[in-house]
């Protein structure tokens, strides 16, 4: 039940904050540098969903729970930053590496925020699991 909790709340809370940041500022800026490339309409669901499972998942596994269950809050902090990094890290340097018109200001941006979303949402998806579960 605890490990539901964690991966409902850290994925609440990284959802809504992904689904205002990519509306109001990171989607501007990939549609300023990369125009007809996007996807018409914004994105494909089942990739989308394919991504926030399998993240969500890696998130709960690799940051939120081993916080949770040590009653160490803050390390969820650290290691969701770390797998921010890692992960956006990885998608963003090998975009720019390999694709012409992929802008260092969309690695700059995004890697940010993969950063910060992915470390919020674990410890704050901690709190709120310690929050419910007493």
């Amino acid at each position: 039940m605890s490990l539901i909790t964690l991966f409902l709340a850290t994925a609440i809370i990284f959802l809504l904050a992904d689904a205002l940041m990519l509306r109001a500022v990171i989607q501007p800026v990939f549609a300023r540098h990369l125009g007809d490339a996007l996807y018409p309409g914004g994105f494909r669901l089942l990739p989308a969903v394919m991504f926030y499972l399998t993240y969500m998942g890696g998130v709960t596994y690799f940051a939120g729970w081993p916080a949770l269950r040590d009653g160490v809050p803050h390390m969820a902090l650290v290691n969701g930053a770390i797998l921010g990094l890692v992960a956006y890290g990885t998608y963003e340097f090998t975009s720019w590496a390999v694709m012409r018109a992929w802008h260092p200001q969309i690695v700059a941006l995004d890697l940010t925020w993969g950063v910060a979303i992915t470390a919020l949402s674990a410890w704050g998806g901690v709190m709120v699991a310690r929050t419910l579960l007493g």
